[in-house]
């Protein structure tokens, strides 16, 4: 590769040097700066005059950025250090996952998963169908979801790493945001120019729903971006969720429905209740599922619709779904007198979904506690939506808590007055009665006391109820 021919391929101006820097040239691996070593090329969103520096000293083969500050392309010159500049870090993204492939596992058979709600689920549990299949595999969804992005070269860096250690991949399992953007600024095609760049041979699209507020602002917006998805994998197969409207209008070359009820078509497997069918015979029994919410299921079926599109045997998918264990903060138990469940949900969508799964366990002596974390310095129209979803959710026998949860997040996740106001607002205008506490240690502590041991305390949220677990531990 020529440093010119790099520079082109992802948009970018090149200044210092017109060579890579390292006398090796380029290792072929991309990562972040304080892990680079001689000839790696490193990718930041922006980097001033300090970082050209440390690069220089690390001899790496040269550093492409978006944004470069306090006078890095001056620093750059001065030093003749090879600096690329682009107007759209996820061209460089995109070309360090595909070359990544190339050269690291160019003989894997790769999947990538995508949509609103539930990819991390998905993919892990298609991961792990493989994993217990006895092949060599690697996702970008880890037990607490920390790698699933790709703004950044964390997932060529994982690939390349897994590869030179472990050896040859046989499969990549790859999840891809739907909407992905930096600093309020939406990245126009994310999920296609990724999936492309992944070259898969089945693809996975969930659903189509509401979360990146500010980065869309219509579910349209959502669509449009997920729409060139089926167009990127060409003749892959796309598992498509058949009960999801939006999904059903995508055009895939070669779909794959997955269905909460049973549908005509040969390309399918569903749930009838009682049992996942494929080819018109039960594969799975409801007991033998890892999970009984009715999105989870959806999950499961298009893991197994993922599998069966990559030539699985059907009894290495059931050992694996049968033998699945569910990532963190996925309707996990934490507690049993009170019953206490920790959901991720965090987006409207998954608020209904998680509390009427929840309301469905329910007995009739039983009351239901719904803690929410307000989702911090993510915007009024995102938790507009939520307490909305809120709303629609609430009865009689919900006690609703919400939490700002000032103790435990940083300063990027920190609620704004605004944020807080709206939910406020909202539960006022639709007569909804609710406890709210800045502090989640507080919060949990008085929820865990008012509740009886029969009753059942719901978390959910995203970064403000993340600690929650472990401050139970210390309650409970």
């Amino acid at each position: 590769m020529e440093i010119q021919d790099l520079a082109k391929s992802v948009g970018g101006k090149l200044y210092g040097n017109v060579d890579f820097f390292s006398i090796d040239g380029f290792t072929g691996k991309f990562t972040f700066l304080n892990d680079a070593h001689t000839g790696d090329i490193v990718i930041r969103h922006w980097i001033n005059a300090t970082g050209i520096e440390m690069a220089f000293n690390k001899n790496i083969a040269c550093l492409i950025t978006q944004t470069p500050k306090d006078g890095a392309i001056e620093e750059a010159e001065r030093l003749n250090f090879p600096l690329i500049v682009t107007d759209k870090i996820e061209l460089a993204n995109a070309y360090a996952l595909s070359h990544t492939i190339d050269k690291f596992s160019p003989n894997s058979t790769n999947i990538v998963i995508t949509g609103t709600n539930g990819k991390s689920t998905t993919s892990h549990l298609i991961y792990h169908i493989l994993e217990t299949a006895g092949y060599h595999v690697l996702t970008n969804t880890d037990s607490e979801s920390e790698f699933n992005t790709l703004i950044d070269p964390m997932v060529s860096k994982l690939i390349s790493d897994e590869v030179l250690e472990n050896g040859e991949l046989d499969y990549l399992v790859i999840e891809v945001s739907e909407v992905q953007g930096w600093l309020g600024n939406l990245m126009e095609n994310h999920a296609a120019l990724m999936s492309a760049a992944v070259n898969p041979k089945v693809a996975v699209i969930t659903n189509i729903a509401m979360d990146h507020i500010g980065l869309v602002n219509s579910i349209e917006d959502v669509f449009d971006e997920i729409s060139a998805v089926p167009e990127a994998i060409g003749d892959g197969v796309c598992i498509l969720n058949h009960d999801d409207e939006m999904v059903m209008k995508l055009h895939a070359k070669n779909p794959f429905y997955v269905s909460m009820s049973e549908i005509d078509s040969p390309n399918a497997v569903c749930y009838n209740g009682s049992e996942i069918i494929y080819g018109g015979k039960s594969i799975l029994t409801a007991e033998e599922l890892p999970f009984t919410g009715y999105h989870f299921i959806q999950n499961i079926l298009s893991a197994v619709g993922a599998a069966i599109s990559l030539g699985l045997d059907i009894e290495s998918i059931k050992k694996g779904v049968k033998s699945y264990k569910a990532l963190n903060r996925r309707f996990a138990k934490l507690n049993d007198s009170p019953v206490i469940y920790d959901d991720f949900a965090h987006n409207p969508d998954g608020i209904r979904a998680t509390i009427s799964e929840t309301k469905k366990l329910l007995k009739d002596d039983q009351k239901l506690f719904v803690v929410c974390a307000i989702r911090g310095s993510r915007g009024v129209e995102i938790n507009q939506l939520n307490v909305e979803a809120l709303c629609e959710s609430m009865d009689d026998n919900i006690e609703l808590i919400l939490s700002s949860s000032n103790d435990v997040v940083n300063d990027l996740n920190v609620v704004t007055a605004e944020e807080r106001e709206v939910f406020f607002n909202t539960l006022k205008e639709n007569n909804i009665d609710f406890i709210h506490y800045e502090n989640l240690k507080e919060c949990l502590s008085e929820t865990y006391q008012k509740a009886d041991g029969d009753d059942i305390i719901l978390l959910i949220g995203a970064q403000g109820m993340d600690p929650a677990e472990s401050l139970l531990k210390d309650i409970i």
